[in-house]
C-alpha cells in the first residue's frame, strides 16, 4: 500500500485556542499560542495546590 502513511502523532488541538496544532510548534498551532503559554507559565498563573505552608518547618531558616 504505498498510498497509505501513518502519521508520526495524532492530530491534536491546540490547548490555547482549539485550531489544530502545527508539526513546527506542537502541540500549539502558531508561535504566538506557544508564547502565550509560555508566558502563563513564567508568571504564576498555571498553579498546583499543595499544602498550605507550615510556621516554623524545620526547612524554614527564619523560624
Amino acid at each position: 500500500m504505498p498510498g497509505s502513511v501513518t502519521p508520526l502523532r495524532p492530530k491534536r488541538r491546540c490547548p490555547e485556542c482549539g485550531r489544530p496544532s502545527d508539526r513546527a510548534t506542537f502541540p500549539f498551532c502558531s508561535p504566538r499560542c506557544k508564547s502565550v503559554d509560555l508566558h502563563r507559565w513564567l508568571t504564576g498563573s498555571y498553579v498546583i495546590p499543595g499544602a498550605p505552608d507550615e510556621a516554623g518547618s524545620e526547612d524554614d531558616p527564619q523560624a
